[in-house]
Parts: C-alpha cells; sequence; structure tokens
C-alpha cells in the first residue's frame, strides 16, 4: 500500500507507466499501461492523499526458475520468526542470486539454469515446510539442519527427484517416519536425526541406495528391522531412540559395505549375533548403553579394520578375548561397566602402551584387584540378582 499526495489523472498514470516499464520488473510495455490502466480505476481516495494498491506479477520466463521461485516465497511465508534476516533478499524473479540458493546448469538443457542447492543450514529460522518444497524439483542438495521447523515433511518431497542429500537434522519435526522421502529416486544421504520422529523405521528404509543413515536423537520404537542386512550404506547410526529388541543376525549381510555401526542407547536386549564379527571394513562399532547380554562372540576377531569398539555399559560377562584386543586397527576398545570376570593378558599389553597411541577402558567390572576400579564383591552380587530379576 502506498500514499501518494495529489496527482492529475493523466499525469498518474504516466508515473505508474513509467515505473511499471522498467527492465527490472520484466513486463512488456502493453503489460505495463494496461496495468497502469487497471490501478488508476482502484483508487481509493481519503481526503487529500490517493492511495494506490499496485500488484505487480513477477514474470520469469524460465519455467525452472518459476516454479522454483514459487516454492522458495511460500517457504518464506511459512516463516514464524527470521532473526537474522536470512530471507532478507529473497525478492524479485532472480532466484539464483537469493541468500542460500545455488543454481547450476538443468540436467536436460545446459543452456538453462535451474535451482540445484537449497542451504539454510544455522539460519535459526522457524516455521514449517510448505508442500509447494515438492515443487523444487531439480534440487540435488537440501540442508536445513540447526533450525526451529516444526509439524511434518510434505508427502511432497517424493517430487524432488534429483535430490541427492537431504539433511532437516536438528530441528523440531515430529511424526511417523517421513515415508516420502523412501520414494525420491536419486537419494544418497538422509539425515534427520534430533528431531522428534516416532515409531516403527519402515524396513524399506535399508532397501533403498543409501550411503548415509543418520536417524539418531529421534524417538523411533518397535526394533531393528531385518532388512539391515541388505542395506548398501557405509554409516548408520540408530543411536538414542527406544527401539528394544535384538540385533538382527542378518547384520552380517552388510559386511561388504557397512563402515561405521553405531546403536548406542537403543534399551537392545540378547546376546551379540556371532554375524556381527562378519563386518570386516567396519571401522567404528559402538552398541554401547543398552542392555546386551552374554560372551563376547568369537568371531569378533574377524573385525580386521575396527578402530573404535565400545561395549561398553551393558551386561555382557566372561572374558574379553586375546581376538578382540589383539585387533590389528584397533585404537579405542571400552568394556567398561558390564560384568566381564578378566581379560587375556594381550589386552594390557597391546591397549595400555601409551607409546602406541592406543586406549582400553575396563572399569567397574567384575575383575577382583587384576584390574582397578572395579565393582566390589557386595555390589557385584547386588547387581546379579537385579539382572536376574530383569530377565525373568
Amino acid at each position: 500500500m502506498g500514499t501518494l499526495p495529489p496527482f492529475p489523472p493523466l499525469l498518474l498514470v504516466a508515473v505508474i507507466f513509467s515505473f511499471l516499464s522498467s527492465s527490472c520488473l520484466a513486463v512488456t510495455s502493453h503489460e505495463a499501461a494496461a496495468i497502469a490502466r487497471r490501478q488508476l480505476l482502484n483508487f481509493e481516495k481519503h481526503g487529500d492523499h490517493v492511495h494506490i494498491d499496485i500488484d505487480i506479477e513477477i514474470k520469469v520466463s524460465n519455467p525452472r526458475l518459476a516454479a522454483a521461485h514459487r516454492a522458495l516465497h511460500a517457504l518464506k511465508r511459512a516463516l514464524y520468526s527470521d532473526p537474522g534476516n536470512f530471507t532478507g533478499d529473497w525478492a524479485g524473479p532472480d532466484v539464483c542470486a537469493y541468500n542460500g540458493v545455488l543454481c547450476a546448469p538443468s540436467p536436460d538443457n545446459a543452456s538453462a539454469s535451474a535451482v540445484a542447492s537449497l542451504d539454510m543450514n544455522a539460519a535459526d529460522v522457524a516455521g514449517y515446510l510448505p508442500r509447494e518444497i515438492g515443487l523444487l524439483s531439480d534440487l540435488a542438495v537440501l540442508h536445513l539442519n540447526s533450525n526451529r521447523f516444526c509439524g511434518v515433511i510434505p508427502e511432497e518431497v517424493a517430487n524432488m527427484t534429483r535430490l541427492y542429500e537431504l539433511d532437516v537434522s536438528n530441528n523440531r519435526l515430529v511424526g511417523a517416519f517421513p515415508g516420502a522421502v523412501l520414494r525420491v529416486p536419486e537419494l544418497s544421504y538422509l539425515d534427520i536425526r534430533f528431531n522428534d520422529f516416532e515409531g516403527p523405521i519402515p524396513p524399506e528404509l535399508f532397501l533403498r541406495p543409501y550411503d548415509a543413515i543418520f536417524l539418531n536423537n529421534n524417538r523411533f520404537t518397535s526394533g531393528i528391522p531385518d532388512t539391515i542386512g541388505r542395506s548398501t550404506a557405509s554409516v548408520i547410526v540408530l543411536a538414542n531412540n527406544d527401539l528394544g529388541g535384538c540385533i538382527p543376525p542378518t547384520i552380517g549381510q552388510a559386511a561388504a559395505t557397512l563402515d561405521q555401526f553405531v546403536f548406542l542407547n537403543n534399551s537392545l536386549t540378547g546376546c551379540l549375533p556371532l554375524e556381527s564379527g562378519l563386518l570386516a571394513n567396519a571401522t567404528v562399532f559402538d552398541v554401547s548403553h543398552n542392555l546386551l547380554t552374554g560372551a563376547i562372540p568369537p568371531t569378533m576377531g574377524g573385525l580386521a579394520k575396527v578402530e573404535q569398539l565400545d561395549l561398553s555399559h551393558n551386561t555382557f560377562t566372561g572374558v574379553v578375548p586375546a581376538d578382540v584386543c589383539g585387533l590389528p586397527a584397533l585404537t579405542n576398545l571400552s568394556v567398561s561397566y558390564n560384568f566381564f570376570t578378566g581379560e587375556d593378558a594381550q589386552c594390557s599389553s597391546a591397549l595400555l602402551d601409551a607409546k602406541l597411541d592406543k586406549s582400553l577402558e575396563d572399569e567397574a567390572n567384575c575383575m577382583g584387584n587384576v584390574r582397578p576400579m572395579q565393582r566390589s564383591a557386595g555390589l557385584t552380587a547386588g547387581w546379579s540378582e537385579e539382572i536376574k530379576e530383569g530377565w525373568n
């Protein structure tokens, strides 16, 4: 809404016509004249002033950029707060000049531009994701982490047929696992950690050709799907949920690709499956802070590339075997807060030499005076009774 001093009508038409005819607005002279006449008819006179409502439809000749313009402005309207004015320059037809937007030649037409990336990481904006975001069909990278987006991920995300990397971590998103992402054909990197998603993990997740899957710090339940063994991901992080149940023995089938296996703090029960030792390419194996029981399976000596092995804060028993302490790439082994009654002599010689830059954490077990900071006999007996009650 603008307020102007009194103008003769013909002069006012000329002013509007001149304003609209500027090249930055991408309208023809005929269109400018038509809009000027229309605005002249819409005057509302109040005393000595004339109030003019100017409604200019910005035209973008590239249909891909026109769709992106609509999507980005829908996203801007969906923001409740933008304290850093991240979207302050999201105005006008040139979306490629917008903050956080990167354009590249269209995959279908190298002479035309398309929006290839939207990076709003740590913008501290608050709002929701509108359905129009699916209009960004050429997007390859969508980074929205460390903001205050709430609500659900819209189904229209499935229309992002070229999306390769999706990161909406560290927001306030809710609902069931966002099934729409499973229908994005090119997706390889999925990061939805640190949100409030809940319910089961769909088995189809591990059938998609993803390279990295980050689901940690949500509220997922109902166990780990058996299909995890068919995953091609090099990184699977499910930490800090409430999945429960056992680690599926099918995990061994992921040996060819799995590099980082992080399942800590998930209320997992049962024994480590023998097939865990088949993960010969894994460098990180972390199942700490669960309710796993039994002895360390002898097959764990097959973790030839593992550098960090964390079995702490479970209820494992027996002896820490030499095959584990002597793993060739191992630099950090934690078996603390379990009920191990001893460890092979190789553990001390292989992992307690400061010159080798290796570490062994084995406190709060049942090794008596052989190792420092062990459970007392009375405490051990009390814990044993609690464990038996829990098992029953």
